[in-house]
């Protein structure tokens, strides 16, 4: 019988012979790895399964080896390590296997890189109110790993710097100390585990086993990106289980990014999000407008862009681009190249024709301003695009400064962001506005009465 197959009907039995509790701890990551001379030769994850088993469960084995497969056998528990070791020294007593040891080499002497941009620095990330806190953790961190804040758990929606601050950890200790540093992708963590599974052309997978190891076990730092995308992989969440054991174990230091904080990670195992927990877990917010300002204009710098864009375009953009950081940046770029194309100086209007793609996309967030644009425009019953418009006419300038003066009362935003979301009104305009509809109200019930409605409309 196949050793697989026989395993398999072994461990059914061993099923209906103890708890399930048991059973999950003990054997279900073990594997026959050979039945030769009445020896049975079964592998284990680790060392503490080797006396557990052999005290606890080598009669029921016994049991089940002669109830299944007739044959009364001795057990022998063994690490995959241990069977690494066992074959290169076979290989090494035949030196004509001179390419068979090569294949079991191979991986061995693979260069592993840290996958590191180095592009990606504490120095060129900008911190603000939304993100203070996580740069803080991501520097200690830089400065001491292993010894504090371990893992090191950094989550928030995409594109908000995550994938920046890990690249910048790893920068940091890469440039400043000997450790090895390693950071990967979810998904090549799970390329490199199902590498596992494939045989070489000696049948055999022990040389990707041990390079496997090497890789992610053999190292001072891992860092892993998006662990959300680990979920429905049952046996990789297994395998990194195990390795997050191993490092942390030996004090090595883990830092993991995902989309949603450990407690809302329900697609992974309880065991790993209860891991995850053990360290510090640190939020990224969206930036608000001007971290979103400060971002727009260190990309400019560092793209050395031979053009002037005026602050009143930085703030058109700041304000109508969403929280999203990548596409801020892109749109830096789509502006530059469409003045260029089109062989015109940079202005509002030219943002607003260039970027208006970028717009419909780009707003991820609530915006309160166009919120009360559009019930101050339902009320009075023109569109949103009159409130923006240059028109002058009563019925749509009135309805204007009011709405003007509900963002100024019921957000935060200032006189010049509150011009640009109007079409580009001068922050003088916006001033004058609040004063007017405020002065009128004092004296203007059925106005008071307006204003009262739309504000509760609104919120």
């Amino acid at each position: 019988m196949d050793t697989s197959v026989l395993w398999s009907k072994i461990l059914d039995k061993i099923k209906i012979e103890i708890n399930s509790l048991s059973f999950q701890t003990w054997f279900e990551e073990t594997e026959l790895y050979e039945l030769k001379n009445g020896i049975a030769k079964i592998i284990v994850p680790y060392a503490i399964h080797k006396n557990h088993i052999l005290n606890n469960y080598s009669e029921l084995l016994k049991k089940c080896f002669l109830e299944i497969n007739n044959s009364n056998v001795e057990i022998e528990l063994c690490l995959k390590e241990d069977i690494i070791d066992e074959e290169k020294s076979i290989i090494d007593d035949k030196p004509n296997n001179e390419n068979v040891i090569n294949n079991q080499n191979i991986y061995n002497n693979t260069y592993i890189s840290t996958n590191l941009n180095t592009r990606y620095t504490f120095d060129n990330f900008i911190v603000g109110n939304s993100n203070k806190f996580a740069h803080a953790a991501a520097l200690a961190v830089a400065e001491n790993p292993g010894k504090m804040y371990n893992p090191l758990f950094i989550y928030g929606n995409s594109g908000l710097g995550k994938t920046h601050l890990m690249h910048a950890i790893g920068n940091y200790i890469d440039k400043n100390s000997d450790k090895k540093v390693l950071y990967v992708t979810s998904e090549q963590f799970v390329s490199d585990f199902i590498g596992i599974n494939k045989k070489d052309e000696n049948g055999t997978n022990f040389s990707y086993v041990d390079f496997f190891k090497q890789k992610y076990r053999n190292i001072d730092v891992l860092i892993i990106d998006d662990i959300q995308y680990l979920g429905g992989a049952t046996e990789t969440q297994k395998e990194f289980f195990h390795t997050f054991n191993n490092l942390y174990g030996d004090n090595k230091q883990i830092i993991i990014s995902s989309d949603r904080s450990p407690d809302d990670l329900k697609i992974l195992e309880d065991r790993l999000r209860t891991r995850f927990c053990w360290g510090l877990s640190v939020d990224i917010f969206p930036p608000d407008f001007e971290l979103r300002v400060a971002i727009l204009k260190k990309r400019i710098a560092g793209e050395a862009i031979n053009k002037y864009i005026p602050d009143n375009v930085i703030e058109y953009m700041a304000s109508n681009l969403g929280s999203d950081i990548r596409m801020l940046e892109g749109a830096v770029t789509r502006l530059v190249a469409y003045s260029t194309i089109m062989g015109s100086e940079i202005d509002l209007n030219l943002a607003i024709e260039a970027l208006k793609d970028y717009i419909n996309k780009g707003i991820s967030e609530k915006n309160d301003i166009n919120k009360i644009q559009k019930v101050v425009a339902e009320y009075f019953q023109i569109s949103t695009d009159d409130l923006k418009s240059k028109k002058r006419n009563s019925n749509i300038s009135f309805p204007r400064q009011i709405a003007m003066y509900l963002c100024r009362k019921l957000t935060s935003e200032s006189f010049p962001k509150i011009g640009i979301e109007f079409g580009g009104k001068d922050h003088s305009t916006v001033m004058h506005s609040c004063e007017k509809i405020e002065r009128e109200i004092a004296v203007n019930k059925d106005l008071a009465n307006t204003i009262e409605k739309l504000e509760k409309d609104i919120k």
